[in-house]
């Protein structure tokens, strides 16, 4: 086979530092136009972007020569580095330390598009703590006490 074809798609998830609400409404549109103009820039393909106070969800296809912890490392550093350049939030902004990656079957990643694309709907019946622990026990990962207290980065 002379070619390489992949199709790897993954549900990333991660908070603000100590998931402190920073994100606010005005906060949240140019965070989010910006991180989809600089993933273009480095490749980086976002099928779905959705940005809530204190947490993040992207869905993106991965190429063959990118890896999960280098695109999510791309695209928390630059995205703080422009929010804090931006004086978008006071006091200087960060995201948590880690991050959840979980891959999605192509036949699932419309319903994870609409998840992402409805999170405000979502998050009016669900706590980002509450979603944290159905992701991590839906991908056969046990919750730790960093994740479970509320107020702690990961």
């Amino acid at each position: 086979m002379l070619h390489s074809y992949v199709k790897v798609y993954i549900h990333f998830v991660w908070s603000t530092k100590n998931r402190e609400p920073y994100l606010i409404t005005d906060v949240r549109l140019p965070v989010h136009h910006h991180i989809l103009a600089y993933a273009q820039t480095k490749n980086i393909t976002v099928d779905a972007l959705g940005i809530q106070k204190e947490h993040l969800h992207a869905l993106i296809s991965l190429r063959s020569d990118q890896n999960i912890d280098d695109v999510a490392k791309l695209l928390k550093g630059e995205s703080s580095h422009w929010i804090n350049s931006e004086n978008l939030i006071n006091p200087k902004f960060s995201w948590q330390r880690g991050y959840g990656a979980f891959s999605i079957s192509p036949s699932h990643v419309d319903a994870v598009k609409t998840y992402i694309n409805n999170q405000d709907e979502h998050h009016r019946k669900k706590t980002y703590r509450e979603e944290v622990i159905e992701l991590l026990t839906k991908y056969g990962l046990t919750p730790d006490e960093i994740v479970i207290v509320e107020g702690k980065s990961s």
